[in-house]
């Protein structure tokens, strides 16, 4: 059995039908590296695989990232006693890229669903190069140089927006890094890097940095680029974290809600 893909959007989400075996044979790996770049974020409905299969189909696209979780499982939860970095995964339900302060961003990650809060609990996922091919030749020329600074702190402030001095001096320890607005990656396409961690326009004065920067988020979360995914157990999504910003929509931190996730390495730099 080979694939069968329903694009789920204009630009972005499309569902892909395959037994477990056929991806675990990695046969078609190739095939799914280049939807997933086109697309940004594919899934499976009803994949009956475990843990163990979800790292083995995870290696047959790119290297994994072990050293998170067990066995390259990490356990998305908003409870402490599943999850002790709970509070910090609050930073989850804005939008954002993971590992934009790293060398070489995670190139994507799998996500399965272990249990499902009742309200709430769904992913949005937007596609960044759709959304920069989209801008007119003008607003592309006005930001292709622009440097952006991202920092921990300025995330942290979305989840607690009156920090303690003590918490304040916590996240200033983290090292800041200094990324392009534009994002050219190695096939030549560009994408726009904004988010939560997105701190700063260099050269801008702070009033023309916000205004920006919630501009270009905001015309990146336009409903023509964004899917929103509707959980249902046992579905395995990949998304593309160098192509997409993604969020969880607000769900109960007692509603049990489980998530499985997979990190696949960077594979290009970011600088």
């Amino acid at each position: 059995m080979g694939l069968l893909t329903i694009d789920k959007t204009l630009h972005v989400g499309s569902e892909i039908k395959a037994n477990v075996d056929t991806l675990l044979s990695g046969n078609e790996a190739q095939a799914i590296r280049e939807i997933l770049e086109q697309r940004g974020v594919i899934f499976f409905r009803g994949l009956e695989i475990d843990d163990k299969q979800q790292v083995a189909f995870a290696k047959t696209i790119g290297n994994t990232v072990d050293s998170e979780g067990e066995d390259g499982i990490y356990k998305i939860s908003l409870d402490q006693g599943v999850n002790a970095r709970a509070k910090y995964l609050q930073g989850s339900l804005f939008w954002h890229v993971d590992g934009s302060l790293q060398p070489y961003p995670n190139f994507a990650a799998l996500l399965r669903a272990i249990k499902l809060s009742d309200i709430g609990g769904e992913t949005e996922f937007c596609n960044t190069y759709a959304a920069y091919e989209a801008l007119q030749n003008d607003e592309k020329n006005a930001i292709e140089s622009l440097r952006v600074v991202h920092s921990a702190e300025r995330s942290q402030y979305y989840v607690t927006p009156e920090m303690s001095y003590e918490e304040l001096c916590f996240w200033q320890k983290s090292p800041t890094k200094s990324c392009p607005l534009v994002w050219t990656h190695r096939s030549g396409r560009k994408s726009l890097l904004v988010g939560a961690t997105a701190d700063y326009v260099e050269g801008y004065s702070v009033e023309e940095s916000r205004a920006l920067l919630a501009k270009l988020r905001d015309w990146c979360t336009q409903p023509q680029f964004v899917y929103r995914h509707e959980w249902q157990v046992g579905d395995l999504l990949i998304w593309s974290n160098t192509g997409t910003m993604h969020r969880a929509l607000p769900y109960s931190v007692d509603s049990g809600r489980l998530m499985h996730r997979t990190i696949l390495a960077g594979e290009e730099p970011l600088n």
